[in-house]
């Protein structure tokens, strides 16, 4: 009886230690995951000085600045452009992520400003001129142009656009936004969706299989537990979700190649459900990546290979730690003294925007 008893005890001491390692793996698991989450996405971004884009850039563009709360208090700044009058409706910009605020998306702004709309562009949590520390996560951007939304639809200083329909422009983390959040705003009529991507956890997954291969789906679950304390409705909301819950018109481009949103993450889960849907249009890329995606690749394939040359003319080794200040300084000179800005401002592909703007004129009323 007594040796029964002590293999007995044996076995218990063995499983409490059996479970108090598992708890101490799930518990190192879970703040390595948070911590890589917060390294990748709680960081201020700001817009790279020598490659911005001006108002002055853009012949007889217009804009006026605002400043409105998000969903924890913290003030954006956005900003109403327009270019002459008659305007058919209101374009709400959600930008992307990891390059600063709007600010790269002007030309897309004006386009649309010189073709009868007005467009609404804000610099989201943590950009630019916006106020917090950090982004915090993927699902802010959801939050934000929630706010921005409803800040154009509510808002006195937009009181005389009451009566305009309002679409949604975004691409990568934009165009995850510009769908999720239909499910809080069924009105939005039409939707330009760009490389964008299903869940928040999405793009995490992608980019950490790149680093870690399948162990990546370790974090998974601690990364969405984080989400959902972080970000609450927003965590759980997804472009899917945001299809279902609005009969919004969609157009969605992606392309093939894209290797920051692969597109099984976005275009090919849309397409599975919706090819058939006459509500929906969809665009499907070879070659064009993922930032450039709508641009036409003239000017930025010249302007690259002339700084490669230069480049190879470097004496020293600009990937040395000493040397990084002194790289950073002399990439900067060399843009300034070298860009083409009435080139760098006008590299939109033209044909394809003129797909937006007829996909958009079809969805007024």
């Amino acid at each position: 009886m007594a040796k029964i008893k002590q293999k007995m005890s044996g076995k218990k001491k063995f499983g409490m230690a059996v479970c108090i390692i598992l708890a101490l793996f799930l518990l190192a698991d879970g703040c390595l995951s948070v911590y890589v989450y917060d390294d990748n996405f709680n960081k201020r971004f700001e817009s790279y000085e020598p490659l911005m884009l001006y108002v002055d850039d853009f012949e007889n563009l217009q804009r006026t600045e605002y400043r409105f709360p998000s969903d924890k208090g913290q003030m954006l700044t956005g900003f109403l452009y327009s270019s002459g009058e008659g305007q058919k409706g209101i374009i709400v910009l959600a930008h992307g992520f990891g390059g600063g605020g709007h600010n790269s998306y002007m030309d897309c702004a004006d386009f649309f400003a010189k073709n009868g709309y007005y467009v609404f562009a804000y610099d989201a949590t943590g950009n630019d001129e916006s106020e917090g520390d950090g982004v915090g996560g993927l699902p802010q951007g959801i939050a934000d142009l929630d706010s921005a939304i409803t800040f154009v639809e509510q808002n006195e200083a937009f009181s005389r656009l009451r009566n305009l329909p309002i679409f949604l422009f975004g691409h990568s983390w934009g165009g995850y936004a510009v769908c999720s959040v239909l499910q809080f705003h069924p009105e939005v009529k039409a939707v330009v969706e760009c490389s964008g991507f299903n869940r928040s956890c999405d793009l995490f997954e992608a980019q950490g299989k790149k680093e870690v291969d399948v162990g990546i789906y370790a974090m998974m679950p601690f990364v969405k537990a984080y989400e959902r304390l972080k970000f609450g409705k927003y965590a759980t909301a997804t472009a899917m979700d945001g299809f279902a819950a609005s009969d919004a018109a969609v157009l969605v481009l992606h392309s093939a190649d894209d290797n920051v949103v692969p597109i099984p993450y976005g275009y090919d889960i849309f397409y599975a459900k919706y090819k058939d849907d006459s509500r929906f249009t969809f665009i499907r890329a070879e070659d064009r990546g993922h930032s450039y995606v709508y641009n036409d690749m003239t000017y930025i394939n010249e302007f690259n290979a002339g700084f490669e040359k230069w480049m190879e003319t470097l004496d020293y080794d600009y990937k040395a730690d000493e040397n990084k200040e002194r790289f950073k300084k002399d990439k900067a000179d060399y843009i300034h003294a070298h860009l083409d800005r009435s080139r760098w401002c006008d590299m939109l592909d033209r044909e394809l925007f003129g797909q937006f703007l007829r996909f958009y004129d079809s969805h007024i009323q």
